[in-house]
């Protein structure tokens, strides 16, 4: 079973967890398709391992297992899979980034409408 960065990522792109992943399966889109964000990071399915280790890195709790993503984020189990063999990078984490505060991930899960 794979996991799935919902768009509680969206605009956030803390990066952290891509820095825990074992086997590089977090990326940051770079192709020109406009159905694939740009603005958030997605798992490639093929490559998983479920190792579970970037769950508890997002601070933004964005990350999901497959049969654990809410029903409201349903669909980004497919938008994560579109990009098995897209263009595309593993993105390092900027030095100083701060995590959100409680406060900010509570409004950005309300923003989404998920709380």
């Amino acid at each position: 079973m794979a996991y799935t960065i919902t768009k509680l990522c969206m605009n956030c792109k803390d990066i952290s967890c891509t820095q825990v992943c074992p086997v590089d399966c977090i990326y940051e889109y770079t192709g020109d398709d406009p159905s694939i964000p740009k603005n958030m990071l997605l798992i490639d399915p093929d490559e998983c391992i479920s190792c579970n280790a970037c769950v508890p890195e997002c601070p933004w709790e964005a990350i999901f297992p497959n049969d654990e993503v809410p029903a409201i984020f349903s669909a980004d189990i497919e938008l994560n899979a579109k990009i098995v063999a897209q263009p595309r990078i593993v993105p390092i984490r900027p030095e100083g980034t701060k995590n959100p505060t409680p406060e900010e991930v509570q409004s950005n899960k309300k923003e989404k409408g998920y709380s």
